[in-house]
């Protein structure tokens, strides 16, 4: 079995109040990156991203690769109608040339944002690690 993670962060794992409204909100914005899930009764997982339940929930910010701006738009499309709450239409940002992204917040207040840096090359579309 291969499995495929990141270059950088080997995992995010969210706490959340309400685990069906956080699925719904997760699994529609992957289903528009491409992104495979699990899920079980007590958890969502893809990739580097694990999201389970708690009496305390997370605050923090997460940015989605897109490759490109109209991902970006449907992106926003998506979280808004799965119950995620604007915190920045999609639009060019001043961070750097070619800069595209949206942010909202998902149902328990973590602010996502999915984002397009312009023309750019991957060195590698991720890590296998072998087992």
């Amino acid at each position: 079995m291969e499995l495929h993670r990141g270059r950088l962060i080997d995992h995010l794992h969210f706490r959340v109040k309400d685990l069906e409204a956080s699925k719904r909100f997760y699994k529609a914005v992957l289903a528009v990156l491409g992104v495979p899930f699990q899920e079980s009764p007590d958890h969502l997982g893809s990739d580097e991203l694990w999201i389970d339940a708690g009496e305390t929930p997370t605050r923090v910010h997460l940015a989605f690769q897109t490759p490109d701006r109209a991902m970006v738009d449907r992106f926003y499309e998506a979280a808004m109608a799965a119950g995620g709450k604007d915190n920045g239409k999609p639009g060019e940002r001043d961070y750097h040339p070619g800069y595209y992204a949206c942010f909202v917040f998902d149902p328990d207040g973590n602010n996502i944002e999915a984002v397009n840096h312009g023309p750019a090359t991957r060195s590698a579309p991720s890590v296998v690690l072998q087992g």
